[in-house]
């Protein structure tokens, strides 16, 4: 798996570029000087974070023939206040679903992306606290 990462303004704006030429935009804080007009590094690490357990679960529970109408996730992040580095503390995976899905099935799903599937998951625990927990709006 290769990276490449390339500033692109005069200042902290950068664009990662992966094997397949897919790409993805990060910039500083505004403290930096930065503009903000991108993800900055750590929120990106919650985006991959949510973006390897959506995978894992979404998989799971269409094994488990469960129909996903919709499919949202809010991640929450808390960081070590006034230290530097500020790593991430804990981090709050939520799914926000509806569909015609049995909430045992899901929470199945999270277990399995924890305790099994999910790389980035591994990547980052035992450090961080990491929780998953969800919404359902069931239908028929």
């Amino acid at each position: 798996m290769i990276v490449t990462i390339e500033r692109i303004d005069d200042q902290y704006k950068m664009e990662a570029t992966n094997e397949t030429g897919e790409t993805l935009l990060m910039d500083g804080s505004k403290k930096l000087g930065a503009s903000e007009t991108a993800f900055r590094p750590m929120q990106t690490l919650l985006a991959s974070l949510a973006g390897c357990s959506a995978i894992d679960v979404i998989s799971i529970l269409k094994k488990q023939r469960q129909r996903i109408d919709e499919f949202k996730m809010k991640m929450t992040g808390d960081r070590e206040e006034g230290a530097i580095p500020a790593p991430f503390r804990a981090i709050n995976v939520h799914f926000i679903l509806k569909g015609k899905i049995k909430g045992e099935k899901i929470q199945k799903a999270m277990d399995l992306a924890q305790s099994k599937y999910c790389s980035v998951y591994f990547s980052l625990h035992p450090d961080i606290d990491i929780s998953y927990t969800y919404e359902l709006e069931v239908v028929d």
